[in-house]
């Protein structure tokens, strides 16, 4: 089988700001084109003979990206008439106004893969994969990811026969490598150069060019190895399921942008593969049918996840220069609403821990000063004096990413009607408190809104401590629907299903978190990891009514 596919997309920007509002007036022409080219070839073979059974695949992969734009910027018009279908009538073109770019990453991907199963009860299954990418260094173009797996079904065995509750019985194991590139930008690999400005050369302007960042032609893939056993089991005519997954991986070559010595390099940072992460964690999956009668059946279903991981190392030696990262390297921070300078980082990464932990000073509680207000008493870990920058007077407090994760999906039904919850949940992980610590702070009034019970609090102080530090353990309930299979009756030559329904959405969340939320960023690593920052937004609550007609 052969497949190919063709995307293109055209963005046109267009602004203007009339001189009533923008001295002089400002016109904006900007596009973007993203062009995506994919083609591959796949040939597939199956066989069947006897106790055996073999299938094979062999695939090629090409793709191709071009992505490029442009914008200009003009000033000064004297008239509003053209808007910004004249951008000559601006008699100002700003330098930094102007600018275009064009990247054409491509990737080529060559795959194989046979699978056996011997008697329905032996299977086996091997992966060998290699990619090339346009983004690695030329040196380093191809990755070698191949990958192996196993599955051993007891319950096909002469001896689990005897147990006629055991429906299915399946052991799993595999093992293999994957590759990323994605966090490399187009030509990371390649020393490039930009204009950087004007100078007058025999009485005429020319632009002058320089390099834009260090080039690494020593780029690679980043490499996953990853270690996986499983157990299926379903019980009792499929009433009962059980699954159990363990995982480990580690993932090496991990790129990270090091602050780097200038010279020997022309800028002091470098993007390069010195970085190594663990993750690993079990998941275990439930599945329940307690009541299975004609009129009326109770299904539940449950999956929790145990997660852990840990930044290894961020050093290492880059064309016999040792790099490394800094010992604590600021993840989130307060900012805004009053917040200019100042320790207001929250959230670190550092090696050693989890990606993303609490870094912060321990506050004992709030002392008063003279004048009557009251501000964070912190305590000196080090016995040196209270300090509080990197490496003195905090501690790792906790960590932003939850430890357990869970979902669960509920479903009952009476005759013609059902009611199905949706539920999920995280636990093990802590939130900050931004909103209290800005919005409790009267030193910030009247300048800023303050909360109502600030005034009584009498706090004047928004250094960043573990005061407002809360647990993040939450459990919400997402989805409720009820529905109604309208019994027809005399209706059924015409319409032959009918059904009405009900839903609420974000029914109701429990949680000992005081502020709006706790289901806040507690996954991606940004400026906003674990931090209610001030500017969530709450979850709202929707409600929904559905009239299904079949005819």
């Amino acid at each position: 089988s052969a497949f190919g596919s063709y995307l293109y997309n055209v963005i046109d920007n267009g602004q203007y700001l009339p001189t009533t509002v923008w001295a002089h007036g400002q016109a904006y022409r900007g596009e973007q084109k993203v062009e995506d080219v994919l083609g591959n070839v796949m040939l597939n073979f199956n066989r069947a003979f006897g106790k055996h059974k073999l299938d094979a695949l062999l695939l090629g992969e090409a793709q191709q990206r071009v992505m490029s734009g442009f914008h200009t910027t003009v000033t000064n018009f004297t008239t509003d008439k053209f808007g910004f279908h004249n951008l000559q009538a601006g008699a100002v073109r700003l330098w930094e106004g102007t600018g275009s770019y064009y990247e054409n990453p491509r990737l080529a991907s060559f795959l194989g893969r046979v699978n056996y199963v011997y008697d329905d009860r032996y299977v086996a299954t091997v992966n060998m994969r290699t990619d090339a990418s346009s983004k690695v260094g030329r040196n380093h173009r191809w990755g070698f990811f191949p990958s192996l797996s196993a599955a051993w079904i007891l319950s096909e065995e002469n001896f689990m026969k005897s147990f006629y509750w055991l429906n299915n019985l399946k052991l799993r194991f595999g093992y293999g490598y994957s590759g990323n590139q994605d966090a490399i930008d187009s030509y990371n690999s390649l020393q490039l150069v930009k204009p950087n400005g004007v100078v007058s050369s025999g009485g005429d302007p020319t632009v002058t060019m320089g390099l834009i960042r260090n080039a690494n032609p020593d780029l690679r893939w980043e490499v996953k190895r990853t270690m996986n056993i499983g157990l299926d089991a379903a019980f009792w005519d499929g009433r009962a399921i059980f699954t159990f997954d363990y995982y480990h991986s580690v993932t090496d070559d991990m790129l990270y942008l090091y602050d780097v010595s200038v010279p020997p390099f022309a800028y002091n940072k470098l993007l390069a593969n010195l970085g190594s992460m663990r993750n690993s964690g079990v998941e275990l999956g439930f599945g329940f049918t307690p009541l299975r009668k004609k009129d009326m059946e109770l299904n539940v279903n449950v999956n929790v996840t145990f997660q852990r991981n840990k930044l290894l190392s961020l050093s290492g030696m880059y064309n016999g220069e040792y790099m490394s990262a800094p010992q604590y390297t600021p993840i989130a921070d307060l900012t805004g609403a009053g917040f200019h300078g100042g320790y207001n980082h929250i959230v670190y990464q550092i090696v050693g821990q989890p990606l993303g932990v609490f870094y912060l000073p321990h506050c004992t509680g709030l002392i008063q000063r003279e004048d009557g207000t009251y501000a964070y008493e912190i305590a000196d870990l080090d016995g040196g004096g209270v300090d509080l920058e990197d490496g003195g007077d905090r501690y790792v407090a906790g960590q932003a990413t939850p430890k357990t994760l869970l979902g669960s999906n509920i479903s009952f039904r009476y005759k013609n009607v059902d009611v199905s919850l949706q539920i999920n949940g995280a636990f093990g992980h802590k939130i900050y408190n931004g909103t209290a610590l800005a919005y409790m702070n009267m030193g910030s009034f009247p300048d800023y809104n303050v909360m109502a019970a600030a005034p009584q609090r009498n706090i004047y102080d928004q250094t960043a401590t573990d005061y407002w530090l809360e647990n993040g353990n939450y459990v919400n309930f997402d989805y409720l629907t009820i529905g109604w299979n309208i019994p027809l009756k005399k209706w059924g030559k015409y319409v032959q299903h009918l059904r009405l329904s009900a839903s609420v959405n974000n029914l109701a969340t429990i949680t000992a978190y005081s502020g709006l939320t706790p289901m806040i960023n507690s996954y991606i690593v940004d400026a906003t990891l674990g931090v209610d920052d001030k500017r969530n937004y709450p979850v709202y609550r929707s409600y929904t009514l559905g009239l299904t007609i079949q005819f």
